[in-house]
């Protein structure tokens, strides 16, 4: 019998809504991709950091964020880099995001 010994991921997940939502996908993707792994087109990204990932997804005025991590202070830590930064690029319409 094999153990499983990888450490199970969590996750969470956030729906904001704007006109630009595309826009704000790229530009979350362009901005890390100096940092850190990205890959995006202007209808999904991901962002790899050392301590968890992001998958976004744009759909017309919606944009869903999806954060990972194998632990809960990681998680809490891409949920506070994506949002912040979020709420930085989109100051003119101060988005609303909720994470659940």
């Amino acid at each position: 019998m094999t153990t499983d010994t990888r450490t199970p991921l969590l996750t969470s997940s956030a729906i904001v809504f704007s006109e630009k939502a595309s826009g704000y996908l790229q530009q979350l993707c362009k901005h890390f991709g100096h940092k850190v792994a990205v890959s995006f087109t202007p209808e999904r990204g991901t962002i790899v950091f050392d301590f968890g990932s992001c998958s976004l997804a744009a759909a017309g005025n919606m944009l869903s964020l999806t954060a990972t991590a194998g632990s809960t202070v990681g998680l809490s830590r891409v949920q506070h880099v994506i949002a912040s930064h979020l709420e930085r690029f989109a100051f003119r319409e101060t988005p609303e995001i909720v994470w659940n």
